[in-house]
């Protein structure tokens, strides 16, 4: 007995039905389209499949019957397209709990920081008790670092000498003189080795008051500069 040839109009139509299923997934799946949108999909593309099938069945010749190999592999092409949607619905689920953990994770390590002092990049000199204090990282080590505090108007008021310095992170501190405004002071750093300037990048110093959690991530409410986000905070102490 012969058996219908692969390439029938009904067959592949069947199949271009399974194969519009899984399209249809991955659309579904990158828009992010709800659970139960999925779901209905799934139910369509169902039925659109056994209504193509059994047309075919009731239109197939008599004397040229299709065989159980043939409804076996059609009927394997719709599961396989079920199971795929079902897989990235199960995925999509343990994306939003795993997210959702993360989160909470983050926001229960970010309450401890609440009242520490951390770094975040930027050259304002933190003040507190008379004291001031900055920190900088350097690109390369050096022989003569030296350290100026610069009032609002850009006049130096105070310098620290910290001599030789090796690559990597480094803090100073400066006692604010009598007379001085400790008021918006700012300081610079300037670094060399062998008579060549070596890059340093600024850190300026200051303290959580509140932690919140946003669509990226933990956001500081700090002190001075106000809110930022936690990912662009240096060191912490």
């Amino acid at each position: 007995m012969s058996t219908l040839s692969a390439t029938s109009p009904t067959t592949s139509s069947a199949t271009q039905a399974a194969a519009a299923a899984t399209g249809t997934s991955k659309a579904t799946a990158a828009t992010g389209t709800s659970k139960s949108s999925v779901a209905t999909s799934n139910e369509e593309s169902s039925d659109r499949f056994l209504k193509l099938l059994v047309t075919q069945l009731k239109n197939q010749d008599p004397m040229n019957p299709m065989d159980n190999a043939q409804l076996t592999t059609q009927m394997a092409q719709i599961n396989t397209v079920a199971g795929i949607e079902k897989l990235n619905t199960s995925l999509g689920t343990m994306t939003d709990k795993l997210s959702a953990q993360l989160l909470q994770s983050q926001t229960l390590q970010g309450a401890g920081m609440v009242g520490r002092q951390v770094w975040t990049s930027g050259n304002a000199l933190a003040v507190e008790a008379g004291k001031g204090v900055g920190a900088f990282e350097l690109a390369g080590s050096a022989n003569a670092v030296t350290v100026d505090v610069l009032s609002p108007a850009g006049t130096v008021v105070g310098q620290v000498n910290l001599g030789a310095q090796s690559s990597g992170r480094s803090a100073f501190q400066w006692s604010v003189p009598e007379g001085v405004n400790p008021s918006g002071l700012t300081f610079r750093v300037n670094a060399s080795s062998g008579g060549k300037a070596v890059q340093a990048t600024l850190q300026s110093a200051d303290r959580v008051n509140a932690v919140t959690a946003g669509a990226d991530g933990l956001v500081l409410q700090l002190s001075r500069v106000g809110t930022t986000p936690i990912n662009n905070v240096k060191a912490w102490s």
